[in-house]
C-alpha cells in the first residue's frame, strides 16, 4: 500500500507535466518561445493578437515581493517570539491564533484587499491617488496569508536546537536576544529557508487575491501602487471566458501554466539545494 501511495503521487504528478506540456507544445508551433518569454504586450484575444508574457510576470513578481516583504519580518517575528519568549501556556494559545490566518478563504483575503486597504486604508486614510486595483494592496495581503507559514515552519526550526546550545550562549555570558539571532536562528537557518521559500511558492501560485484585488489590465507593472494581471489571475479569468476549446486562445492558458510550473519548480530545487548547504545535524 505505501508503494502503491509512492507511484500514484508519481503518476499524478506526471499527468500534470503532461496536460499542461501537450496544449502548450501546439501553442509555441504558432508562437516562438522568444516573442512568449521577452514581448512586452500581452492580447491573446485581440485582433492584433500579442502573445508577450513579460506585463503578466511583471505583476506576479511585485505581488511576490511585496508580499515577502510583508510576511518575512512579521513571520520570522512572531516565530521567534514562540520559540524563545513566550511561555507554554502563550505559546498554546497564540499558535493556534495565528494559523487561523491560514484557514481563512483566499477569496475573503480578496474582498478585505478591495474594500478595507485598496478603498478605506490608502484612498481614504492615507489619501493615495489610486485606483480601485493595486498590485500593492494584493501583496500586503497575500503577505498576511503567508504569515502562518512562515512563522509555523520557522517556529519549528528553531525549537529543534537543541537547548544545550542555549545554555552554552547564556554561560558565556550572552542574552536572550544574542542567544536567538547569533545562535539559534543561524543553527536554524535550513528551515527557516525552506519555510520562506514555500512562502514564495504560494505568493506565486496564489489565485484569488490577485484576480480579485490586483486587476485586470495586462499592462508592465512600474509602481507599487499601479494595477497588473498576474499569471494565475490571467488563468483564473481566462478559463471563465468562451475560448474554443483547442484554439490559440485556449492554449495560452496552458502556456502561462507551464511557465509558473517551471518558476515553481526552480524555486523549489533552489530551496533543496540552499537547504543541504545550510542544514546542521546535532
Amino acid at each position: 500500500m505505501l508503494r502503491l501511495a509512492m507511484w500514484l503521487t508519481i503518476a499524478i504528478t506526471i499527468g500534470i507535466v503532461v496536460a499542461l506540456l501537450i496544449p502548450s507544445l501546439g501553442f509555441f508551433a504558432e508562437v516562438p518561445v522568444h516573442e512568449f518569454l521577452f514581448g512586452t504586450r500581452w492580447a491573446p484575444r485581440f485582433a492584433d493578437a500579442s502573445f508577450g508574457v513579460l506585463p503578466l510576470v511583471s505583476a506576479t513578481l511585485w505581488t511576490t515581493a511585496i508580499a515577502l516583504i510583508t510576511a518575512v519580518p512579521l513571520g520570522l517575528g512572531a516565530a521567534i517570539l514562540l520559540s524563545e519568549y513566550a511561555p507554554d501556556w502563550l505559546r498554546k494559545v497564540l499558535k493556534p491564533i495565528l494559523e487561523i490566518l491560514a484557514g481563512i478563504p483566499t477569496v475573503v483575503y480578496g474582498l478585505f484587499a478591495v474594500t478595507f486597504v485598496q478603498g478605506r486604508l490608502f484612498r481614504d486614510i492615507l489619501g493615495l491617488e489610486t485606483g480601485a486595483f493595486s498590485v500593492l494592496s494584493a501583496g500586503l495581503v497575500m503577505g498576511v496569508m503567508i504569515i502562518p507559514t512562515i512563522a509555523s515552519m520557522s517556529e519549528d526550526a528553531m525549537s529543534a536546537v537543541p537547548r544545550d546550545m542555549r545554555q552554552g550562549s547564556a554561560a558565556l555570558g550572552a542574552n536572550r536576544m544574542q542567544t536567538t539571532l547569533r545562535v539559534v536562528v543561524p543553527a536554524a537557518l535550513s528551515g527557516i529557508i525552506a519555510a520562506v521559500v514555500l512562502g514564495v511558492s504560494r505568493a506565486v501560485g496564489e489565485t484569488m487575491i490577485v484576480a480579485i484585488a490586483a486587476g485586470g489590465q495586462a499592462r508592465l507593472v512600474g509602481g507599487p501602487l499601479e494595477q497588473g494581471q498576474t499569471m494565475t489571475g490571467f488563468i483564473a479569468n481566462a478559463a471563465l471566458g468562451d475560448s474554443r476549446v483547442g484554439s490559440l486562445e485556449y492554449d495560452t492558458l496552458f502556456a502561462v501554466g507551464l511557465l509558473l510550473f517551471v518558476i515553481t519548480l526552480t524555486m523549489n530545487f533552489i530551496s533543496i539545494a540552499i537547504v543541504r548547504r545550510f542544514r546542521e545535524v546535532y
